[in-house]
């Protein structure tokens, strides 16, 4: 029954679009590049499709004649009337007959349809269609962009300095690409690597900025006014190294075939990172004296650290701890940043 009503529909889409145009039949499948339909299945349901037709346009021809001699009996409507649907009745018989007859097989059209959706490619032989699942569903090797933003806090398990003391809202953002190698095609594991461009943005409250003393020493001073922006930036070179978890289940393709994806589904990876200093910018906004300046500000010129990402499909949380002090030498001495936040493609 599903059969026929697949079947019909085709012939309806056929017949719909050759109206009118019998000396042209065409069956106006959309393009490959628009809905990737093989084109074996394309030439196949054609060619059913016409035949069909032809079948359909002889038998009507034929039963069209028959109720014309119908007519001109002047039969009694009720009598008229039961003898058409008689001829109908046996001509769709016929119909069906003649289309059962030409032995379409519907399962062989939908599998190699199946096919050429899974590998964009019409394969015979069942080597051919090994061969190109396992190339289409290998394990992955590749790179991909991604984009993190979260919250940095300057975490400090000794007394509170002038830093901590006046500190505001800090930031982390960073841009880059993801290196992903899973081990195998069904393998849960995988390993991460990369590289990327991490903005650190420090920020201070009170009307505080960041100042250097002769000795190139910084420290945080009153601005002297009001502030509208004192903010010190910092830009690193990341990479980072570790290792990646998914929980998604095995994925059966045929033919024994079976793979884990890699990049979808939950998944948990752990990290570390190193990172070296690319630029520092101190940038100070108020109704005194606006000021940029990119000179040495004492931050940390190398930093490390370990990362844990909790990630399902393209969407991540991540938590980030620098081992690293974020200033060289004494200067604030044991401020480490602590980010969370929220990442795509992690």
């Amino acid at each position: 029954m599903i059969k026929k009503i697949i079947m019909m529909g085709l012939v309806c889409l056929f017949t719909s679009s050759s109206i009118n145009a019998q000396k042209a039949l065409t069956f106006n499948l959309p393009s490959k590049k628009g809905t990737e339909i093989s084109p074996v299945v394309k030439e196949k349901v054609e060619e059913y499709a016409l035949k069909i037709n032809t079948i359909i346009q002889e038998e009507k021809t034929l039963m069209e004649a028959e109720l014309k001699v119908l007519q001109s009996k002047n039969l009694d409507k009720a009598d008229f009337d039961l003898q058409k649907t008689e001829i109908s009745d046996r001509y769709a018989e016929k119909i069906d007959q003649k289309i059962e007859d030409l032995g379409f097989d519907l399962d062989a059209v939908i599998q190699k349809q199946v096919r050429y959706s899974l590998l964009n490619t019409d394969v015979n032989s069942e080597e051919q269609l090994r061969e190109n699942l396992l190339k289409k569903f290998r394990a992955t090797n590749n790179f991909s962009g991604y984009f993190t933003y979260g919250i940095m806090m300057l975490t400090n398990n000794l007394a509170d300095n002038d830093l901590d003391k006046n500190i505001g809202y800090n930031n982390n953002l960073e841009i880059g690409l993801k290196y992903n190698y899973q081990f195998s095609r069904t393998s849960p594991w995988g390993l991460i690597s990369g590289i990327g461009l991490s903005w650190r943005t420090v920020r201070l409250d009170n009307n505080m900025i960041f100042a250097k003393d002769s000795n190139a020493g910084v420290s945080v001073e009153n601005y002297g006014g009001n502030i509208d922006k004192s903010k010190l930036r910092t830009g690193y070179l990341m990479v980072p190294l570790g290792f990646q978890y998914n929980f998604s289940k095995l994925k059966n393709v045929g033919m024994d075939i079976q793979y884990r994806s890699y990049s979808d589904g939950f998944r948990v990876a752990a990290n570390m990172y190193g990172g070296v200093q690319m630029s520092t910018n101190n940038i100070v906004r108020g109704n005194g004296d606006d000021f940029r300046n990119r000179s040495n500000y004492q931050v940390n010129p190398f930093v490390y650290g370990g990362q844990v990402t909790f990630s399902y499909n393209s969407l991540s949380l991540f938590v980030k701890k620098d081992f690293s002090n974020y200033f060289k030498n004494s200067h604030f001495p044991n401020d480490k940043a602590l980010v969370i936040g929220l990442g795509l493609g992690l």
